[in-house]
């Protein structure tokens, strides 16, 4: 038929998921052309992950249908959707640390000489070929836990392109790259779709769906909001059509009184930290940033004894503590959001009522037993405030958004009444409604007079919700900036050893 449109890709037609007491997925249609970069947006729980495991063959679909350029499939399992063309590349990577780059490219498709042996001749010879068609140099007898992240991830595309996907699912692909490796990333993007590969982008950073995709298609509590191109949509109206309202500000820092210090560091040293000294004040944020690599988060994990210091003093409300453990730190009343939430910050097996009160059972015993009533007003009261998705304080916090698992996170360091937060990243990998919520969340703590040291990799971020900000350079503060004077401009500079 003239003019009619092309058969996509991929079209899933009102896929639905339940798990137990909440709709995950509710009829949703969404398509993918031969050749397009879709960005899949929405807030943590919205179904992104769910939609795309359904199509990976990691989660089984309750309802609907899919189709493959026209065809109904079943994808009932990992090696049918790699069958079909179909490959996922998650956040955390799906690599076997201790083998190489070529192993981990064919790893489970290995060549083979006669029925039992590999042909390992071939297996690098053809590891090669998939390097040099992504314009990639790679050491391909390396084994990739010596690689970067941005490396891996470049193992993960070549192990994509390998098994000759049509369509490659990357899941938040930026969260840990530097800007150069991003551009990177794009630029392989921008080669795939030009050979015929279809892309689906899923990113909290709207600002690279502008730069990557040709459509985004949003959703919102398990349903398909819309599908917009996007030279026709722009950056508010994204945000709207994701959390149902406008953002009035998305760094809304509320600068208030500021009170005595709360926290002196002075000549903290340890591992490639070198004589790190700052103050901060009750009621004050602020902000920790610099390079990947520069000595943030190692700051972060001697202040509070997750690393062993090797010199300093640290003073907590005037007065000098030894910190030589977690523990000492919590007693101090310092608590720790750290970067990595689902290994360092949460308890994946147990249920959000249990982290929630994890850090500060002492507040709820009495000889030996835990007072269980006031341990669930505790925590349905951190529900409430933090606006945590759950069916209920019983539900496993593996089972959550990873936006809600920060939630709890931030519920447990709450309820540990802590007078000094260190944040390390407290929005990674969250959309922008959450993000507000904990921004506006630490306004709250301010005024309630604790103080934050937030460690963050985005300026904006950085530049928007503090009221000083220390730059760091190869483990030493290079610069303490004043809000008023700072700039990105000015913090790169620093961050990159200049002055």
């Amino acid at each position: 038929m003239v003019g009619a449109p092309p058969t996509p890709l991929l079209l899933m037609r009102e896929i639905t998921k339940d798990f137990p007491g909440v709709r995950a997925l509710d009829q949703v249609t969404l398509g993918v052309q031969t050749g397009e970069v879709l960005a899949l947006v929405g807030e943590n729980g919205a179904g992104k992950s769910t939609l795309m495991k359904i199509l990976a063959g990691a989660i089984v679909l309750d309802g609907g249908e899919i189709r493959i350029g026209g065809q109904p499939v079943q994808i009932n399992s990992p090696q049918r959707a790699q069958e079909l063309g179909i490959s996922m590349i998650y956040q955390e990577f799906n690599l076997v640390p201790y083998l190489s780059v070529a192993e981990n490219i064919y790893l489970g498709r290995e060549p083979v000489k006669g029925r039992y042996f590999v042909d390992w001749r071939r297996l690098y010879q053809e590891a090669a070929g998939v390097l040099e068609r992504l314009g990639v140099e790679l050491d391909l007898r390396q084994s990739v836990n010596r690689l970067s992240v941005a490396q891996q991830q470049l193992v993960e595309i070549a192990k994509a392109i390998s098994a000759h996907a049509r369509l490659i699912v990357m899941d938040e692909p930026s969260a840990t790259l530097t800007e150069h490796e991003l551009k990177r990333l794009f630029g392989l993007i921008h080669g795939l779709r030009a050979e015929g590969v279809s892309i689906i982008y899923i990113s909290h950073r709207l600002e690279e769906i502008f730069e990557v995709a040709d459509r985004v298609a949003v959703l919102r509590d398990g349903r398909l909001v819309g599908v917009r191109p996007v030279a026709e949509v722009t950056r508010d109206e994204l945000i709207q059509m994701m959390v149902g309202r406008e953002l009035d500000k998305e760094t809304p820092r509320l600068p208030g009184e500021l009170g005595e210090e709360v926290l002196g560091v002075k000549g903290l040293s340890g591992g490639m930290v070198q004589e790190v000294s700052f103050s901060l004040r009750r009621g004050e944020i602020v902000g920790l940033t610099g390079l990947v690599g520069s000595g943030r988060t190692e700051v972060a994990r001697l202040i509070f004894g997750a690393d062993p210091r090797r010199g300093g003093t640290i003073a907590v409300a005037g007065r000098p503590v030894e910190i030589t453990s977690p523990g000492d730190a919590i007693k101090y009343g310092i608590g720790f959001v750290t970067e990595d939430r689902k290994r360092q910050g949460l308890v994946l097996g147990m249920t959000v009522r249990e982290n929630v009160t994890l850090a500060n059972l002492d507040l709820l015993a009495a000889w030996g037993f835990i007072k269980r009533q006031l341990e669930r007003q505790e925590v349905d009261k951190s529900i409430r405030e933090l606006h945590i998705r759950t069916p209920s304080m019983e539900q496993l916090v593996h089972n959550l958004s990873g936006g809600n698992q920060q939630k709890v996170v931030l519920a447990k360091w709450l309820f540990t009444r802590s007078q000094v937060l260190l944040f390390d990243e407290p929005t990674r990998g969250i959309d922008v409604g959450a993000k507000a919520e904990i921004y506006q969340l630490m306004n709250v703590l301010t005024r309630a007079g604790v103080g934050i040291l937030m460690i963050s990799s985005e300026l904006p971020e950085a530049l928007g919700m503090s009221d000083r900000i220390l730059v760091m350079h190869e483990g030493r503060v290079a610069a303490e900036l004043a809000r008023a004077d700072a700039t990105q401009e000015r913090i790169m500079q620093y961050a990159t050893g200049g002055r």
